[in-house]
């Protein structure tokens, strides 16, 4: 098995390799890889997404190494390969960032990302820090992903524009700064984390643990 993390220039990939590492050892997952080749990407079992920056920035990185966004697109989403993106990797699902500019994404799940405006003006923007996950009620089961997991328990943030999701139900987790902030999201073979889930110590490593043996 082989779980690819792109690598396009977007972000210190180094925690979240050693976070990934040691849970696919403790699960038996098989190999990470930190990648920017397009090939990698198509023979790879699950991928990651990280990303840090501005939307546009973190986009337009993408698209500079020829073929890896196809690579990813024809894997996830016509092969169903299990995709999970972090931070800006998570952001660049929806449909618009409004981050600067109009900035299309990748549409995978529909909606826009905007600048967080919390109803406190005396809350800082970004959003940094740790903050406590609510988990939003599913109409089935609880996602695999989230196995474990639990309302209350906490993550870590920083990011200053956030996912607003046209679907409720694909919104599966949020927390509170001054109003709903999305934390993470999902549908099919797609989640998504607004946190680090590197950083995020054991509940982190829990839903790293869980996405590397989750079978959409």
């Amino acid at each position: 098995m082989l779980t690819t993390l792109v690598d396009y220039d977007s972000g210190n990939l180094h925690s979240a390799e050693k976070a990934f590492q040691r849970m696919a050892r403790e699960t038996g997952a098989g190999e990470i890889l930190v990648t920017s080749r397009p090939e990698d990407v198509a023979r790879a079992d699950r991928i990651v997404l990280p990303g840090d920056g501005a939307f546009p920035a973190c986009r337009a990185a993408l698209g500079t190494y020829g073929g890896l966004f196809e690579a990813i697109e024809e894997a996830v989403m016509k092969k169903g390969r299990p995709f999970l993106g972090i931070c800006v990797g998570m952001q660049m699902l929806a449909t618009w960032g409004r981050e600067y500019r109009d900035t299309p994404g990748f549409g995978w799940i529909g909606g826009e990302v905007v600048r967080i405006a919390p109803t406190d003006p005396a809350m800082k923007v970004p959003h940094m820090g740790w903050n406590d996950l609510r988990l939003d009620a599913p109409q089935g089961p609880a996602h695999p992903v989230l196995a474990g997991l639990s309302s209350g328990d906490h993550a870590y943030f920083v990011h200053s524009y956030h996912f607003r999701v046209e679907t409720p139900a694909e919104r599966l987790a949020h927390v509170d700064y001054g109003g709903e902030i999305t934390a993470i999201v999902g549908r099919d073979n797609l989640i998504g984390t607004q946190f680090h889930p590197e950083k995020s110590q054991a509940n982190g490593l829990r839903l790293i643990g869980n996405f590397l043996t989750w079978k959409p």
